[in-house]
């Protein structure tokens, strides 16, 4: 069957329309479904186990209108493999959904020429090579983001994998698992691309768009990060693995291990931002730019102060004026010494102390005047940030209101939850650690805005002596109005924006089970209802040309049907959040992490491939 034709009509579309006014009793509603275990009939096994490669592209069946102006390439990436048959015919198992070895996914979204599109999918792994050494081995031979370690490691062999671990040579670092954040084009690392040894240029496939007459227009480089200093290139159109590079090739002093998975890009100027962790005896933060124009790095600010732990920190906040550190209470032991360790970073961190402060660093990134102001707020936890923008106080005033928007927890416990005992409900694991009342609220996200006022004639990098109370949350929105893996109209970015786009916790799932659209101006809320067991991934904003309003646009989502096993990239109006089209594949894909939209100024065109 041609997928040039609907092969069937968009499910019917509902979606429910919350206010402020409901934010307690949904919450409530939300903890009742935790304890009630409602998750227990929300099937996601699927995205978990038995899960392959399809290196393609084939074709997948389209159903409804998928617009042509969102035509382009969407890279996503994010876990892929959580079981390995080893040599000695065991089976290693990853004990955590961060750990589960990459694998990176593509979605050609082409016109053609019914005024329609046609997808064509591909994936590949990532890890290759780490899986022949777990294969080989039967454990993890690196450090990782929570892999229980082997009970009947002894103290000495602990010590041992440590100082190996310390000494770990440069090259298999490009081994490690590198599965979180898609960058495209980023700058600095031209001279660090293609080193991979034994890599030559990837072959065609036979029915690759290339070869069937169309020739995508393909970014000039994709690198995927994660939470240290590595990152990893593949090949834009094969998905290979080609390059690595740590962050002491754009400067010599960043020769921390640890860094954060989401950078951030100037909307205008494409300069990236990152900070660089280096862990032992005087921990110290250093915060960069490379400038896009010409690839040069410049430190902006260093960090050494003890009052400022090493934490773990996934995101970083960019407004038009100020990059800001926002180091929450997710602080390592033994100043990061814990992690060679431990070997993984939950275990390295310290318990949740609802004494500690979260610490906020706002550093300049226009002239050069380094930490211009500290702020402490309650302890919280967070993974991502949403954006931040600034306005002026006043006429007559140079103070500048600066908002930074979060989503974050009670905890770091939240972390906990991403175990796969517990996502998948092994021996009620779900129903044990939901059932401590507290432990389950600090896992709900809130959407909450921080207000804070920066004089910029006065710059201090001392924290005040009293706090001034018009520094302060501006709002806390809570779950299910508000959830994880939150997106904008990127048009908006360090901009004043109106919506964010999330998947929320309803307790019907074990994780994310729902996309919202949340109104920051008004408080209210649009769900997308989607059936039992239809599990979404990352809600990826594509802006509709020439669109007058913020919500002008559609979201692409890849979503698992966990009643069938398989997978389907959804397309909803950002608008209504009702859906318009989807694109379906007869297996299951895995839950992964985030993704880019690389938009196209493609030419209408006929293609023959493969129909899946």
């Amino acid at each position: 069957m041609s997928p040039l034709k609907v092969i069937g009509t968009v499910p019917e579309n509902s979606t429910t329309f919350r206010t402020q006014a409901d934010e307690h009793d949904d919450y409530e509603e939300t903890l009742q479904n935790l304890r009630t275990g409602r998750y227990e009939d929300w099937p996601n096994e699927a995205a978990f186990d038995g899960l392959t490669e399809e290196r393609g592209p084939i074709k997948i069946a389209v159903t409804g209108n998928i617009p042509t102006w969102a035509a382009g390439s969407l890279y996503r990436t994010g876990p892929g493999l959580y079981k390995i048959d080893t040599d000695a015919g065991a089976i290693f198992e990853m004990s955590h959904w961060f750990d589960g070895l990459a694998h990176t996914h593509r979605f050609d979204i082409i016109p053609n020429e019914e005024g329609s599109v046609d997808i064509l999918y591909s994936s590949r792994r990532q890890a290759e090579e780490m899986m022949e050494v777990i294969k080989k081995q039967g454990t993890w031979p690196y450090y990782s983001f929570g892999q229980k370690a082997d009970p009947c490691l002894g103290f000495f062999s602990k010590a041992m994998a440590a100082f190996k671990g310390l000494r770990e040579p440069l090259g298999v670092k490009w081994h490690n698992n590198v599965n979180v954040v898609v960058h495209v084009n980023p700058p600095g690392l031209e001279a660090a691309g293609r080193n991979i040894v034994g890599k030559g240029e990837p072959a065609v496939a036979e029915n690759d768009a290339t070869v069937l007459g169309h020739r995508p227009e393909l970014p000039k480089s994709i690198w995927i990060s994660t939470d240290n200093s590595t990152m990893k290139q593949i090949d834009p159109q094969t998905l290979e693995p080609i390059g690595w590079a740590t962050q002491d090739v754009l400067h010599p002093e960043l020769t921390g291990a640890m860094s954060c998975a989401h950078a951030q890009r100037d909307p205008e100027t494409g300069d990236f931002f990152n900070y660089n962790l280096e862990l032992g005896p005087n921990p110290t933060y250093r915060v960069f730019r490379v400038d896009a124009s010409s690839g040069k790095t410049e430190i902006l600010a260093t960090i050494r102060d003890p009052l400022v732990s090493p934490a773990y920190i996934h995101s970083i906040f960019l407004s038009p004026s100020f990059v800001v550190l926002c180091v929450p209470t997710a602080h390592f032991g033994l100043s990061g010494t814990r992690i060679p360790w431990e070997r993984n970073l939950v275990d390295a961190i310290r318990p949740y102390d609802p004494s500690r402060k979260t610490q906020w660093i706002v550093i300049d990134r226009k002239h050069s005047k380094g930490v211009v102001a500290r702020f402490e707020t309650d302890g919280r936890f967070f993974f991502h940030t949403v954006n931040s923008f600034e306005e002026k106080v006043g006429s007559d005033s140079s103070d500048i209101n600066l908002y930074c928007d979060v989503i974050d927890f009670g905890s770091h416990e939240f972390i906990h939850s991403l175990y796969l005992d517990v996502i998948l409900n092994r021996d009620s694991a779900a129903k044990k650690f939901f059932e401590d009342e507290q432990r389950a609220r600090n896992s709900l996200a809130h959407l909450t805005r921080y207000h804070f006022i920066i004089n910029p004639d006065s710059p201090s990098n001392k924290l005040p002596a009293t706090p001034d109370p018009k520094n302060h949350e501006a709002f806390r929105i809570p779950a299910p109005h508000a959830g994880e893996l939150p997106t904008i109209n990127p048009l908006y970015a360090t901009k004043k924006h109106r919506y964010v786009y999330s998947l929320p916790f309803r307790g019907h799932g074990t994780i994310t089970d729902a996309i919202v659209k949340t109104d920051t101006a008004t408080r209210e809320v649009l769900f997308w209802d989607n059936p039992k067991g239809h599990t979404p991934g990352e809600a990826i904003f594509i802006p509709k040309p020439g669109g007058d309003e913020e919500d002008d646009g559609v979201l692409l989502s890849l979503v698992l049907d966990g009643e069938k096993g398989k997978s389907y990239l959804l397309c909803l109006d950002a608008k209504t959040m009702t859906e318009m089209g989807r694109a379906e594949v007869e297996f299951a894909i895995a839950l992964g992490f985030h993704g880019a939209h690389v938009p196209s100024g493609r030419t209408i065109t006929r293609i023959e491939g493969q129909e899946h």
